[in-house]
């Protein structure tokens, strides 16, 4: 017999609504003695009244859990295995809460019927949006800031290009969390026009995208982040319907708010049913002590290996091939040392294209470039081979390297800073003589790098954008075709050049006989031109390290032991600019930078390369 107080039928959910269903499309049935009906081919409860309803909501939770354990077969991830591995076994124990066990039975004593209803649900209707609850999410992404620039034009393309790739579950829940008072479809509308699908494979492009944009929620938190991340929360648990869902939260959010977000996100909306990773942008603070402060204050809230630390120039193809190139190759490793490598140069060139914002007035480009990129290459670069290739010995090894570097003097530093196109007056975007060009000599205090170079080239509004590592070798001792090379002879020095832009590239100069009568050489290159050999679509950067974090691999990102090192090497540096000790230089905009940093390549006896 079925209990019916109005035509207003219930899907298995968290949801407290109710969608209206044609009255010919139910016919009744029974099961486990509990009164039902199917709608539209799917099993619901009869239930009506409010003041009703809200007493017997413990009571509906637990009807709807045994209904739907029984009557619904949860879908399989496209890509099955993957997930299985990447979900349930990357995480430690270290990032989970306590498991709840999904077949148990939610039991609510009868004192707290009425106060299991959320307000803020019933407040803010967050259950009016109908969805598929045969779809219950295993995994849940939280990008917060949902409308600023970069989780626009970075972020949600990035995951939809996971998801259309079948790298992220097709039953997950993607959530904008955001101060804007504006609904699913208006999120879903401001996003959709940055969303592509791969340009080597079309296949289904619409129907993917239409299903990633209905499965994409959001959420206004409004200025109190307390209450927000509770609605946040509040409709994650709504969408996951008491499954067993991992959680990841994106913080895109300027850093004097990210304090705030993380003490009330630790609070009120991690689960208790899975791991929760959190993904912090740079800067990760201003000079080692405001950064030692900010560490001590996620871990406080957070567990180390919760924490990503995100710098998107990490995840080029370039950084992950390095340690490919040195540990799978026979012919690098032996040479991996001081004893035939003369110097190794880190070069990063923005052109006229590339503009700084506000963001990057108040930090310049040591904090921005420098203290992540340039010296997590470095470290990657020249660590010891690890025992393995799991995050933590990568990471173990790093370290060790940045803890080697030695004391940078400020006389082994060159800063400058562009000119404003229109004349000598510096760009009024920047504050004061902030720098946006730097140049500096690393020097590695180990027994492999001891005395050599690792000269730093990077800079904002140079001739040409360029990304690449030169690890030049030493001449060959006794050369007996000396007189044949002419009179420089560091152009006839072996060079393998790692080229991540303009064209992504691995070279290798090599000295050999020019064809014909005589004996004349030349610096020749043996090239492997990436958009010659493979013809694929490259994964933007963003792409590659939120798959890391999905996967649990935090070899990219930076650990609370390396960002403090990475401080020590540069807050004397950041010291002396405060006291006005180095000078910087000004640079004509689309020029070739400072002209003190050819004096301190020629210092060191290192050959200026251009090209």
């Amino acid at each position: 017999m079925s209990v019916s107080f109005s035509s207003t039928s219930l899907p298995f959910s968290e949801s407290s609504f109710a969608f209206q269903r044609p009255p010919h499309l139910c016919s009744k049935v029974a099961s486990n003695n509990f009164p039902s009906v199917t709608c539209g081919g799917r099993l619901a409860l009869n239930v009506g009244g409010t003041s009703l309803c809200r007493r017997f909501r413990g009571f509906k939770l637990w009807v709807l859990e045994r209904l739907n354990s029984q009557f619904q077969s949860p879908k399989q991830p496209k890509n099955r295995i993957r997930f299985e591995n990447n979900l349930e076994n990357s995480g430690s124990s270290n990032e989970k809460g306590p498991l709840s066990d999904s077949s148990s039975i939610l039991r609510v004593p009868d004192d707290k019927l009425t106060s299991m209803e959320s307000p803020s649900l019933l407040q803010t209707g967050l259950s009016a949006t109908p969805m598929d609850v045969s779809r219950k999410p295993s995994l849940c992404i939280s990008v917060i800031g949902a409308t600023g620039e970069l989780a626009k034009s970075k972020i949600f393309p990035a995951l939809f290009a996971l998801y259309y790739s079948g790298f992220l579950p097709e039953d997950v829940g993607i959530f904008g969390y955001s101060r804007k008072d504006i609904t699913d479809e208006d999120l879903r509308s401001i996003i959709a026009s940055t969303l592509t699908c791969r340009v080597d494979h079309q296949e289904n492009c619409v129907d993917k995208l239409d299903a990633f944009l209905s499965r994409t929620y959001h959420i206004n938190g409004g200025y109190d982040n307390k209450y927000g991340m509770s609605m946040l929360n509040a409709r994650m648990e709504q969408i996951e319907g008491g499954s067993k869902t991992n959680r990841i939260f994106y913080l895109s959010v300027p850093q004097e708010a990210v304090l705030d977000v993380t003490a009330c996100l630790s609070s009120s909306a991690q689960t208790q049913k899975g791991w929760n990773r959190i993904i912090f942008e740079k800067p990760f603070g201003f000079d080692a002590l405001s950064s030692f402060r900010m560490t001590q204050y996620l871990l406080s809230n957070f567990e180390e290996k919760q924490i990503y630390r995100i710098d998107h120039l990490l995840g080029r193809n370039l950084i992950e091939n390095l340690t490919v190139l040195r540990f799978s190759n026979l012919v690098f490793e032996p040479l991996w040392s001081r004893t035939y490598i003369d110097n190794v140069q880190v070069i990063l060139s923005e052109d006229l294209t590339k503009h700084p914002g506000r963001y990057f007035s108040g930090y310049g480009i040591i904090r921005d470039i420098v203290h992540s990129h340039i010296l997590q290459t470095i470290a990657l670069l020249a660590m010891e081979p690890p025992v393995s290739l799991d995050g933590e010995d990568i990471r173990n090894e790093k370290v060790k390297v940045l803890r080697s570097i030695r004391k940078l003097e400020p006389k082994d530093v060159i800063l400058g800073q562009y000119k404003a196109s229109g004349g000598a007056k510096v760009d009024t975007c920047l504050n004061g003589l902030t720098p946006t060009y730097f140049a500096a000599a690393l020097y590695i205090d180990n027994a492999r790098w001891d005395g050599v170079p690792f000269f730093i080239k990077t800079g904002l509004g140079l001739i040409k954008h360029q990304m690449e590592i030169r690890i030049q070798f030493r001449n060959v001792p006794g050369n007996v075709y000396r007189e044949c090379m002419g009179h420089n002879m560091d152009r006839a020095v072996n060079e393998l050049i790692l080229r991540d832009v303009p064209d992504e590239a691995i070279l290798v100069r090599v000295n050999n006989k020019v064809p014909g009568l005589g004996l004349q050489l030349d610096s020749s290159e043996l090239n492997l031109l990436y958009k010659d050999k493979y013809n694929m679509e490259v994964p933007d950067s963003y792409e590659q390290l939120l798959l890391d974090v999905i996967d649990g691999d935090n070899h990219l990102f930076m650990r609370s032991d390396e960002l403090e090192a990475a401080w020590n090497i540069l807050t004397p540096i950041l010291n002396e600019i405060d006291k006005d000790n180095i000078s910087v230089e000004l640079y004509e905009m689309g020029g070739r930078g400072p002209v003190g940093a050819y004096y301190l390549w020629a210092k060191h006896g290192v050959r200026w390369v251009e090209d």
